[in-house]
């Protein structure tokens, strides 16, 4: 089920895991109706490049419908459209295929941020569309903060939705427990 596992280094001394699973609009719709149904409480998402990440969270749990290869994702006040597969447009003005492929996930990845000493500080998912560019990053919940994103003592067992969901969706076996001593996820 994993395409492959590559380690990304960024200039100031942290790098980013990624380990890569098959596009499939199939499992990509399984994989986020998972997400945005059953833990929309836990997340933080929105894109998130250099300079600019944007983390909404869910009030309440969301109503999704697909459409043309769109997921579109209804938050009541707001809401979100995700191309997962084929899209065509309406009949009267089809998209024409290099835009319908650069809209659509080419890349999907379990992600994990690596510290100096290249210990586990950020656990998310990550989708790019057909030309690389970062489409939305799911943040999981992390041991290092509590609910309201304020610093605690590590929580081990905020884990496993992140060992669920690769499980489930990667085949593959859980992150060991991280360090019993408090370990600075900045460093």
């Amino acid at each position: 089920m994993v395409i492959s596992t590559a380690v990304e280094a960024n200039p100031d001394g942290h790098s980013i895991e990624y380990t890569y699973m098959p596009p499939e609009a199939e499992l990509l719709e399984r994989l986020l109706k998972d997400l945005f149904e059953n833990h929309w409480h836990e997340l933080f998402f929105g894109p998130c490049i250099q300079g600019a990440v944007f983390e909404y969270r869910a009030s309440s749990q969301p109503r999704i419908t697909m459409l043309d290869g769109y997921m579109t994702v209804h938050f009541g006040d707001w809401h979100c459209h995700l191309c997962l597969g084929p899209h065509h447009g309406p009949p009267s003005n089809p998209t024409p295929p290099d835009i319908a492929a650069w809209r659509r996930v080419s890349k999907a990845a379990f992600f994990r941020h690596l510290n100096r000493a290249q210990a586990p500080t950020t656990w998310g998912i990550r989708l790019w569309n057909g030309r690389d560019e970062q489409m939305i990053t799911f943040f999981l919940p992390n041991p290092y903060y509590d609910e309201r994103m304020r610093r605690q003592k590590p929580d081990w067992r905020k884990l496993e939705l992140w060992n669920d969901l690769r499980a489930r969706y990667a085949d593959l076996p859980p992150d060991a427990p991280g360090p019993e001593t408090e370990l600075d996820p900045h460093q």
